[in-house]
């Protein structure tokens, strides 16, 4: 490349620049980084470019980074210098990016062959500067302006910035919460899991852990995301089978039945699901982690993670005691939610005492109670024996980041085609629940003695 010849980013084609003008405006640190050794006009095209000048010149101005509803409202506003045809692109580029109908997979990518780009430039700069100075003999100032170049896009993140960052701490699109498919619960967390955020299901053996989950992960397909379901305890078709009743409410026993039906329903849904099975304990978080790589170097871009269960992970470091494995093993989990940039669901059992319980808490958890401590989102599923008979049951929020706990839910659960909806909010407090169900069992017990003392006369 001759001095006269303009760089541009033409040669990674227009879907790289876009991902790149998308990264500009969603991560601010980056934007801080790169803006140091950025030209506008290494965008090859005149919308990117002039959606990045609004970007860097409200930076300048104000010191903050826009937000996506500040943004909107300097596209709607400050483009009256720009044809009709250039308004259009712009506007209709950040709504793609708004509906995020325009993937950053591949984000690291992205950011790093950007990154080495414009700093190659500057250095090509101040190397054909230096080349003047060399014939004045000004070494001192070449030794200056070569290392000012090589410290231009260096890391400068020094965390998140309270003044900043200030627009950020506003937006419910920067968790990009995934619903859960139940409106109270997702009233009462912003909308359902975000990205970054760890949930856990705790319930007793056998009361209904994996189906919720099928149902959080049937959730995020219906909502357009990619899910990566992992199995520890039953085989991928079964869980498929789970997935595929729980969408189209057919009952398990009669799927046979309705296969066609079942596909014409299941071929519509717009996210991809992957079933990964393993053998109980054979897998440990950085197994998990491995896998995700190989899908996200397929261009799989992952929207939620589900592991059933968490409890039956192989831990990456052996301890002495489990309860040091389990707490581990769920901060591990949390990392990866944070690495992969989405939200990961899974369960644990609780101890013996759960299984009598009308209302689970949080003293019922199987041996460490410490991975409560990671988790983002945790609820636990309550259901006696007369519960399973007539499909009803109880979720307890035991903790939540991002709104109210303690909250008591009644539930239907109809676990033959995977069915569980969340009903309004009970009146009683978890403790009040409690002690009703405690009288009502010493009443039932008082009726069945005293009838039996009767019958013995």
């Amino acid at each position: 490349m001759t001095s006269n010849e303009k760089a541009s980013l033409s040669k990674y084609g227009k879907d790289f620049q876009e991902k790149l003008c998308h990264l500009l405006l969603l991560d601010r640190t980056y934007c801080d980084q790169i803006i140091e050794v950025f030209d506008i006009e290494f965008l090859e095209l005149k919308y990117l470019q002039v959606f990045t000048k609004k970007i860097f010149e409200y930076k300048e101005e104000y010191s903050i980074h826009p937000s996506f509803k500040t943004m909107a409202t300097i596209l709607r506003a400050s483009l009256d210098d720009e044809n009709e045809a250039i308004k259009r692109q712009v506007r209709d580029f950040f709504a793609r990016i708004y509906k995020s109908e325009i993937s950053i997979d591949g984000e690291d990518f992205v950011k790093k062959t950007s990154l080495d780009f414009c700093k190659k430039q500057k250095l090509k700069e101040a190397m054909i500067k230096s080349v003047k100075l060399l014939q004045n003999s000004s070494f001192d100032e070449i030794a200056s302006v070569i290392n000012d170049a090589l410290k231009l896009g260096t890391d400068n993140d020094a965390g998140y910035d309270y003044i900043k960052d200030f627009e950020e701490r506003f937006q419910i699109k920067a968790r990009n919460p995934v619903t859960t498919g139940w409106k109270y619960i997702d009233d009462i967390c912003l909308g359902g899991l975000g990205q970054k955020e760890l949930g856990v299901v705790i319930a007793p053996t056998g009361t209904g852990k994996s189906m919720a989950l099928v149902h959080l992960g049937a959730q995020a397909l219906l909502q357009g995301k990619n899910v990566v379901h992992y199995t520890l305890e039953l085989a991928s078709t079964v869980i498929a089978s789970r997935y595929d009743s729980c969408i189209t409410k057919v009952p398990l026993k009669d799927l046979h039945t309705f296969k066609d039906h079942i596909y014409d329903k299941i071929r519509d849904v717009e996210g991809k699901l992957i079933i990964k099975e393993y053998p109980t304990k054979s897998a440990s978080p950085q197994v998990i982690k491995n896998h995700l790589e190989r899908l996200r170097q397929r261009n799989f871009d992952v929207g939620m993670v589900i592991v059933d269960y968490g409890d039956i992970l192989r831990p990456s470091i052996i301890r002495k005691e489990k309860r040091h494995e389990l707490e581990t093993i769920y901060e591990d989990l949390r990392a990866l939610a944070y690495e992969f940039n989405c939200p990961i669901w899974t369960a644990s059992q609780t101890n013996r005492s759960g299984l009598e319980k009308a209302v689970i808490t949080m003293d019922a958890i199987s041996e460490a109670f410490n991975k409560c401590f990671v988790a983002d989102f945790i609820f636990t599923i309550s259901r006696s024996v007369e519960d399973k008979g007539t499909n009803t049951g109880r979720i307890f929020v035991a903790k939540n980041r991002n709104g109210p706990d303690g909250l008591v839910f009644p539930i239907n659960m109809d676990t033959s085609n995977v069915s569980l909806k969340v009903l309004r909010q009970l009146d009683e407090s978890a403790s009040e629940v409690i002690v009703k169900s405690a009288k009502d069992q010493k009443k039932l017990l008082q009726e069945k003695y005293k009838k039996f003392v009767t019958g013995a006369k």
